[in-house]
């Protein structure tokens, strides 16, 4: 952002996409900061950080496009614990609230990047789909960027508030995994079991 002005901002923010550990708490409220220390002004950050949102999700989004809906049952084929049913149900799930998952997915930590991949393989349209991240994004990085412009120096309270949401997104995810782990080796026990008998 010091280089490069607002566009390193929305730089910033297109590596985050595309690499999701790379935290958008952080970026966001330093280009808030930024713009409070008059280096741009707020609305620049928040347009290139939404852009920079917006064209790394369509990078995904291609990527889930290039793999397609085949190829993606195919590997799954090959992953243990998941079958060729997960794939159905996930894909139904999908299709029926891909509209929401896409929009509110851009303001979960994680699934902000991870969304774009499924909307891809399924094919969402093209623009639907850059219209549903652009809302998205736009408050997620309205939100952010606004917060770090308005505590200024005191920008770093932010995180407070962030690890809070991203902790609750991490808890939800092992809770999720060891659910599924679960139900699958019981139903494998349960297949052996029959098999046997």
């Amino acid at each position: 952002m010091g280089l490069l002005g607002a566009p390193g901002a929305g730089l910033a923010i297109f590596l985050e996409n595309v690499f999701p550990p790379i935290p958008s708490e952080i970026i966001l409220p330093l280009a808030g900061l930024a713009a409070y220390e008059g280096k741009f002004t707020i609305v620049e950050a928040i347009l290139w950080t939404t852009l920079g949102s917006l064209l790394g999700a369509y990078l995904l989004y291609g990527l889930g496009r290039w793999l397609g809906h085949d190829r993606t049952v195919a590997l799954a084929r090959k992953l243990p614990f998941i079958d060729e049913d997960d794939v159905t149900k996930t894909v139904a799930w999908f299709n029926r609230h891909g509209n929401k998952a896409v929009f509110f997915g851009r303001m979960l930590p994680i699934f902000r990047s991870l969304i774009s991949i499924p909307a891809g393989i399924e094919r969402m349209p093209a623009v639907r789909f850059g219209l549903l991240t652009l809302a998205g994004s736009l408050i997620w990085n309205t939100l952010f960027v606004g917060a770090g412009f308005l505590l200024g120096p005191a920008w770093e309270q932010i995180l407070i508030v962030a690890d809070a949401l991203k902790y609750l997104v991490y808890a939800g995810l092992v809770v999720f995994v060891a659910w599924f782990v679960w139900t699958r080796v019981k139903k494998a026990r349960a297949k052996r079991a029959g098999g046997t008998a």
